[in-house]
């Protein structure tokens, strides 16, 4: 008897090739179900922090802990057969020492299952960035908006607005791209900028909020499904679920109400003992 072939996994070299090529669709997930559904259609899912916000209703990412990533992430890797699997590390998580960072991104790896880890990339990442990689554990950079450094910056504002945030934004593009990462997100920039770092840069940018330019694009899955009453400007809703599902839900509740609930043909059947 012939065993089916196993699937195979998108990696980070081939990710990297796309530099300049087709395209790379990437998109969030948190669970299972939805890894299951997203995994044909995506080159990369992100088992991103925003599930503190999208999942656990936090109102922003900086509450997120490194065992809510594992859990996400090991549900994620549960569903996922062909895309790659990259996990955010939380805040908290890197930012004290490379060797820090090394041990719970580390744990993240080895826990989960994932290929990789992505971490916000501000002027201090790049040797973070190189001590992972030199270690064997694949990176993903983050730069322009940075969610984890919103109390910084007062908000989940636009960034590259001045002269001076334009040169953090390419400088700390170029230090992540330079110190190994094998792509970088940009988040929430002027489209102009995020063309100037897709050039400068030798590995393949992710955009969000940024340009079509970019060698690749990612959304909050949650987004693009209109789940939520209010989606970012810069976003395309594909499905409007939320009312699907709230519509979906009345019908139920009538049903019970009417007492037309179970049918026969959805109740389990046990026969009597002979």
């Amino acid at each position: 008897m012939s065993a089916q072939a196993k699937t195979r996994r998108m990696t980070v070299p081939e990710i990297i090739a796309r530099k300049g090529g087709a395209p790379l669709a990437c998109l969030t997930a948190y669970d299972t179900p939805m890894a299951r559904l997203l995994d044909e259609s995506c080159d990369l899912i992100l088992v991103g922090d925003s599930v503190g916000m999208v999942v656990h209703g936090l109102p922003t990412t900086v509450g997120v802990t490194l065992e809510m990533m594992i859990l996400h992430g090991k549900a994620v890797m549960r569903g996922a057969e062909k895309a790659l699997v990259v996990v955010d590390m939380p805040f908290g998580s890197y930012e004290e020492s490379p060797s820090t960072a090394f041990r719970n991104a580390a744990r993240v790896m080895a826990e989960t299952g994932c290929q990789a880890v992505k971490l916000e990339s501000g002027p201090y990442a790049a040797d973070t960035i190189r001590y992972l990689v030199e270690r064997g554990i694949p990176v993903m950079g983050h730069v322009g908006l940075r969610p984890q450094a919103m109390n910084v910056v007062g908000g989940f504002k636009v960034q590259g607005r001045d002269e001076a945030q334009r040169q953090e934004i390419m400088t700390s593009a170029k230090a992540a791209a330079d110190a190994g990462a094998f792509a970088i997100v940009i988040e929430g920039v002027a489209e102009d900028l995020a063309v100037a770092v897709t050039k400068a840069v030798a590995c393949p940018t992710i955009g969000i909020g940024a340009a079509a330019a970019c060698d690749g694009q990612i959304l909050v899955t949650q987004d693009m499904l209109g789940m939520f009453d209010w989606t970012p400007k810069f976003v395309k809703v594909y499905a409007e679920i939320r009312t699907v599902i709230g519509e979906a839900a009345t019908a139920y509740a009538d049903d019970v109400k009417a007492r037309r609930f179970p049918a026969s043909e959805h109740t389990y059947h046990v026969s009597k003992p002979s």
